[in-house]
């Protein structure tokens, strides 16, 4: 498991802990072995499989978890997607750490193949944001891939995006470009170039001064949304932004854009319903 996970899951544990469970430590033996499963209540896609299966053995070492789904699987209310065999006490105190990550990442991934559904005859890729839960945005952009999706950029590092503040900051979007290319050239850095655009007049400034591999086409109409590709005609990779929905994505993606990119994948996933029983 990567160490920044590792280190979250720490976070997790000592938030909940405190100076111990004293419910489970007045009511359930030490060393006492139990047995438990997680279920599914609702439908949906499942993930997490790998990180909640790591979580019961990362803090009970004896518990062995049997996994009868994997990531990226459909899941029915009712559906047993693993068991659990150790000690009761650490069975019940690993209990809620498990079901928040792994309700989290379900219900992200149930969204995100939703959203994918809709597109899925159509060349254009799902992208998430940057719109994440501080601390979470490795396990939250994991599930959109578990979901059909694809990650955009997992910070302010590996791309450099520039928008409309940006650009006004600089003094205009020529500006805004021949900056970012001096900076990289200073650094010897190759990280890709994407701009936002707000209308077809930007989009023909981006075009005739280039030098960058992606244009963002936000809040464009559909009508627009057309004619930018047309008019990029492959020079460029494009992606559509802003306010895209269940209802518009569909639409979006049959003017033909490379890509179009939904905050809603993380800000506005519902969690999966998930609980854990116990059993003899």
């Amino acid at each position: 498991m990567h160490q920044e996970i590792i280190e979250l899951i720490n976070l997790a544990i000592a938030e909940d802990f405190g100076d111990g469970d004293h419910t489970t430590l007045a009511c359930v033996p030490k060393n006492k072995i139990g047995k438990a499963k997680l279920i599914a209540k609702e439908k949906g896609i499942i993930a997490g499989i790998d990180l909640g299966k790591f979580i019961f053995e990362y803090i009970d070492p004896t518990a062995q978890v049997t996994s009868f789904k994997n990531d990226g699987d459909g899941v029915e209310p009712g559906d047993v997607i693993m068991q659990i065999e150790g000690k009761e006490q650490l069975l019940l105190q690993s209990e809620r750490l498990v079901l928040n990550f792994m309700q989290r990442m379900s219900g992200i991934a149930t969204l995100t193949a939703r959203f994918k559904n809709e597109i899925k005859d159509q060349k254009t890729q799902l992208l998430d944001t940057r719109k994440t839960t501080p601390g979470l945005r490795k396990i939250e952009k994991m599930a959109v891939k578990i979901g059909g999706g694809q990650n955009h950029r997992m910070g302010l590092y590996d791309m450099i995006l520039l928008k409309e503040n940006h650009i006004d900051y600089a003094g205009g979007i020529e500006l805004a470009i021949k900056k970012c290319q001096a900076y990289l050239d200073t650094l010897n850095k190759e990280i890709p170039i994407e701009i936002e655009t707000r209308n077809l007049d930007e989009l023909s400034e981006v075009l005739r001064i280039g030098n960058v591999d992606r244009i963002m086409l936000d809040n464009f109409s559909l009508s627009d949304l057309k004619k930018a590709v047309k008019l990029i005609d492959g020079r460029f990779e494009s992606e559509a932004s802003g306010g895209v929905n269940l209802e518009t994505i569909g639409n979006i993606a049959k003017t033909g854009v490379d890509f179009v990119s939904v905050g809603a994948l993380t800000h506005s996933a519902k969690s999966l319903d998930i609980s854990m029983l116990v059993f003899d």
